[in-house]
């Protein structure tokens, strides 16, 4: 059993890693903002410490992290995650709160630091992505994200912490946010409305929200996993595809709006992540097919929209 401190615990994929570690029997202190909306981990409520605050605010907080006396910290969190906010210059902010949970990591002794990076990084590569491939970040998120791995890396590595980064590629699942593609394409379809979209030509990497928990949690619960690593399923079929097969399963037969929506003038053609670095440090390989996956986001969809 090990003690971990999870920051974004509230979100997507946080929520995920949360469920996850609490299955395998881990201890886990959450910080969670005052107003954060718990619809996400209500289940998970009673097994959980929860730690009132915001990663901007650690002085808050840092005794009650202290009492815990955590072995690793997941960093999840970050502000401005949304397509609108890709490009807002508050995504500096959290570059200063994330290297500063890195020095505070060290401080208290903590043994290992995690932080979600993204394939943001990379810019538009258009390639199968390994972690040799230069990074050319486009946006204000990819730079920050960016900027807040490498010099957390520094400050991990001039204070003795194991630090790894892990770039996440495009997750979907269950309790994902309304405003990414599978919900928006759902909640249209369920409407009765034909979804607008592009050509939807681009090849795209989709790994499920389970399988990208269960990979994160590996990389912070094994000893020798350090540096930089890929997070994606390392298929990456042409995204028309993954569509039909989603509206196939939710409403055969449905018209999709493929070629209303034009595409933004950096959009990636080609995102696939190369995993062999994960896999060999880890283990750890996708469970859920794209299907399966895919299917179980319907069941969730209309059981939420009953």
């Amino acid at each position: 059993m090990t003690r971990i401190f999870l920051t974004g615990a509230t979100g997507f994929l946080g929520s995920k890693i949360l469920r996850h570690l609490l299955r395998e029997g881990h201890t886990v202190a959450a910080l969670v903002r005052p107003e954060s909306d718990l619809w996400r981990v209500r289940d998970c409520l009673g097994q959980t410490i929860l730690i009132d605050g915001r990663v901007e605010e650690a002085s808050n907080w840092r005794d009650a992290l202290a009492d815990f006396q955590p072995q690793g910290v997941i960093h999840a969190a970050w502000d401005g995650v949304s397509n609108t906010e890709r490009d807002n210059p508050r995504q500096a902010e959290n570059i200063v709160s994330t290297t500063r949970l890195a020095v505070l990591s060290a401080e208290l002794g903590i043994s290992a630091f995690v932080g979600l990076g993204s394939q943001a990084e990379y810019g538009a590569a258009n390639r199968l992505v390994d972690e040799t491939v230069p990074t050319r970040p486009t946006t204000l998120y990819g730079m920050a994200k960016l900027a807040a791995g490498q010099m957390c890396e520094a400050i991990c590595a001039q204070r003795g912490v194991r630090f790894a980064w892990i770039r996440i590629f495009s997750t979907y699942g269950p309790g994902d946010n309304g405003g990414w593609l599978f919900p928006y394409i759902l909640s249209a379809l369920r409407k009765g409305e034909c979804p607008s979209l592009t050509t939807c030509e681009q090849r795209w990497d989709y790994l499920y929200g389970e399988d990208a928990a269960s990979a994160i949690a590996g990389v912070a619960l094994t000893a020798g996993a350090e540096g930089v690593f890929n997070l994606g399923s390392g298929q990456a079929p042409p995204l028309k595809e993954t569509v039909e097969m989603l509206r196939d399963l939710a409403a055969p037969g449905a018209e999709l709006g493929f070629g209303e929506v034009p595409f933004r003038k950096d959009q990636v053609m080609h995102l696939q992540a190369d995993i062999a670095r994960l896999t060999k440090a880890t283990g750890w390989v996708p469970r859920w097919s794209l299907r399966e996956g895919l299917a179980e986001t319907v069941r969730d969809f209309d059981a939420r929209n009953r």
